[in-house]
């Protein structure tokens, strides 16, 4: 028997991801797999080799299952997230974690109260290129922060958006190109270059028809530390581009295309700096959702699935708990408010 044994909760394309990356992980099984439409909670199935549920609250009886992942639409998280931590099972929530604050809050309680552990899923902290420049700005070795900026010039057809009957909807996607696609950027920019002090932002639906969200927006951030930055996002922009991170300071600039880094340059060259260029430069390939979202990879997943079980076995924290996943929704719900009310929005939220 595994030694941790996962349940799934929604059962469309990222569960698929879910399931990949936990078959890679040694001493773990998926072992069920819910879905309120019970065809597809059976298709998933099959492809997993486990027992399908229609109904998530029968597969949470189960005494065999110790972590259930949440993949639900973004606006449906909340309840099977809490039922999953009354239930004593730890819960790793797909990002966004839920689509306002107060239910992001409450799935936090409700683990708290469980004293189960909490995660959210932003993969893309975990390549390598990714820690290494965080582990480089923390080191001081950039210096003082000028420009922090995010740019996801994505592309999603209309059909994309007629598919499912949530796709673009306030209550199931709870934003568009920011809350659904440029989500994991932003995340980041907000973890390598630190917290955001107030947001001046715009959007509009450009593109696509019989959508209540946007399709672009842009923000200017006013970051703590005094730097300033820039997000751009969209599912408008065909065919479709990688997403990018840029970073620039008096000491330096670096830049993260995907997940390997195009940009290493610093007033005080080192000798590594052509190995780090080597070893992460764009000769790399990766998998992007730049124009499909199911075209990316599972390593990111595996990895911050490890991380996860590693915070139950020894006891800490996941890296990207329930506050830390938090984060990223703020910041997107501060420029939403800040795009309709035309004024400049602080952080945090009141």
């Amino acid at each position: 028997m595994a030694k941790h044994r996962i349940g799934i909760i929604g059962c469309g394309m990222i569960a698929r991801f879910h399931a990949a990356a936990f078959r890679e992980i040694r001493g773990c099984e998926v072992v069920a797999g819910a879905d309120n439409v019970a065809a597809a909670a059976e298709a998933f199935a099959k492809e997993a080799a486990c027992e399908s549920y229609s109904d998530y609250r029968k597969m949470l009886k189960r005494d065999d299952i110790d972590i259930v992942t949440i993949c639900t639409p973004s606006g449906a998280h909340l309840q099977p997230a809490v039922a999953a931590a009354r239930a004593g099972k730890h819960v790793i929530v797909e990002k966004p974690l839920e689509i306002t604050l107060g239910r992001c809050d409450k799935i936090i309680d409700a683990c708290r109260k469980a004293k189960v552990k909490l995660g959210v899923i932003f993969p893309t902290r975990f390549s390598d290129a990714a820690q290494l420049v965080k582990k480089t700005i923390d080191s001081g070795r950039l210096g003082k922060l000028v420009l922090g900026d995010a740019y996801v010039k994505w592309w999603r057809s209309q059909a994309y958006y007629d598919s499912g009957g949530w796709h673009g909807t306030r209550k199931f996607d709870g934003g568009g190109a920011l809350m659904n696609q440029a989500i994991h950027a932003i995340d980041l920019l907000q973890w390598l270059a630190g917290p955001v002090r107030s947001v001046q932002a715009a959007m509009a639906t450009r593109a696509h028809k019989r959508i209540e969200v946007e399709d672009v927006a842009v923000a200017v951030l006013h970051f703590r530390s005094g730097a300033l930055g820039i997000i751009e996002g969209t599912t408008a922009a065909f065919p479709g581009f990688s997403k990018k991170i840029e970073l620039s300071s008096e000491k330096g600039s670096i830049s993260l295309e995907e997940d390997y880094i195009t940009t290493w340059q610093f007033d005080r060259p080192r000798a590594s700096d052509k190995a780090v260029l080597k070893k992460f430069g764009p000769s790399q390939t990766h998998g992007s959702g730049a124009a499909d979202p199911a075209a990316i990879g599972h390593e990111g997943h595996r990895r911050q699935f490890v991380d996860f079980i590693q915070a139950i076995e020894k006891r800490r924290r996941p890296l990207i708990d329930g506050r830390e996943g938090k984060k990223a929704v703020e910041l997107i719900l501060a420029i939403y408010k800040s795009a309709r009310t035309g004024k400049a929005v602080k952080l945090p939220l009141k």
